[in-house]
């Protein structure tokens, strides 16, 4: 009976020890890409704001329906806020910018040629939002489309 409480209290430990570790927040993974305009778009230049990062294709229909509402994070939260999209479909860029264009996205549009989708993934379905905090900790990943109101209560929470 003594083997099987030690071994329970040994099981828990373990368990209680990987959750622990499990539930640190990760540090966000450097990068410097170029948007589709040629501009530099260094990753860490962002820290200090809450950080969107989401991965998309022109294709997919929850990403064109996220877009707007990022559109609109970036344009009430300027100061706070970045919002950095990467094109993880490696589409035509003549494509992507008439995607840009169509939405009237006002913040960086980039296509991951460097491989960064491995950064932050796998990434197996799309879209993808990482959102990292203003200490640069990952502190959400979503796969899937969510509305304007799930990014703005994580806005309100880490800032």
């Amino acid at each position: 009976m003594k083997k099987i409480w030690g071994f329970c209290l040994l099981f828990f430990f373990i368990v209680s020890m990987c959750t622990a570790l499990y539930a640190q927040p990760q540090q966000a993974h450097d990068f410097v890409i170029k948007d589709i305009s040629g501009n530099d778009i260094k990753l860490s230049d962002h820290k200090g704001k809450v950080i969107f990062l989401n991965f998309f294709a022109t294709w997919c229909p929850p990403c064109r329906m996220e877009m707007p509402d990022f559109n609109d994070i970036a344009k009430a939260y300027p100061d706070d806020v970045a919002v950095i999209a990467i094109n993880v479909d490696n589409e035509p860029e003549l494509n992507i910018r008439e995607f840009v264009n169509e939405q009237g996205l006002v913040f960086p549009v980039c296509v991951d040629t460097q491989g960064l989708s491995q950064l932050y993934g796998p990434i197996r379905a799309i879209p993808v939002t990482i959102v990292i905090d203003k200490d640069f900790l990952i502190a959400e990943r979503y796969v899937g489309a969510r509305s304007r109101d799930v990014f703005e209560e994580d806005i309100k929470r880490l800032q």
